[in-house]
């Protein structure tokens, strides 16, 4: 796993099996979303969306930022940081890899470090 810690490829399968988990990453993928803005978005009460980002969260799927509006309110929004899955079969064992912005920014900014260090 790249990123999520101790998660195990049967969890991350599991999360991304439930439907209001998936509706949350892809709304949360187009743009930043209150929690509220996906309960409304993702057809699903407050309550069951604040518990799922809470689980995506805890597997680094999503990325909470907090924002100041013009009227001086603070409020938390929610971004997908999921980027690619990869799964591999391989003598009998199930290996899950997980990429995320995070990871792929970084990524990148190791290669142009290393080329600017090679010239």
């Amino acid at each position: 796993m790249a990123r999520g810690g101790d998660a195990t490829p049967g969890t991350i399968f599991q999360l991304l099996a439930d439907e209001y988990s998936r509706r949350i990453l892809l709304a949360a993928d187009r743009e930043p979303q209150t929690a509220k803005d996906l309960s409304r978005l993702c057809d699903a009460s407050l309550a069951t969306v604040c518990r799922r980002l809470s689980t995506l969260q805890e597997h680094d799927l999503v990325d909470e930022r907090s924002t100041v509006d013009a009227d001086g309110s603070h409020r938390r929004e929610f971004e997908t940081t999921l980027e690619e899955l990869h799964v591999e079969l391989s003598d009998g064992e199930l290996d899950l890899s997980v990429d995320t912005c995070d990871e792929l920014a970084d990524n990148f900014t190791s290669l142009w470090t290393d080329i600017r260090d090679s010239s």
